[in-house]
């Protein structure tokens, strides 16, 4: 995670609407834990994942390796 303030507000929204948008299964998660919808906003946000964390990412469907490399570029891109 880049973000300053981690996997929060902002960051979590724009996250959570790239994987609403890419119309796939998402899931997001802290290595060892229940991993949670990424297409929604509180389960994202209740990850409390700070900046510096590693989370792992599913996704299911056509298309998937591309979702998750989106994904994973925008958690690995400090927001401004």
């Amino acid at each position: 995670i880049a973000a300053e303030s981690g996997l929060h507000a902002r960051p979590a929204a724009m996250f959570v609407q790239a994987a609403t948008k890419s119309g796939l299964a998402v899931t997001i998660g802290r290595p060892g834990e229940e991993p949670v919808d990424a297409r929604s906003i509180l389960s994202v946000m209740g990850l409390g994942a700070k900046k510096g964390e590693t989370v792992e990412l599913t996704a299911e469907g056509e298309g998937a390796d591309d979702v998750l490399a989106n994904l994973c570029t925008a958690l690995e891109t400090p927001s401004a």
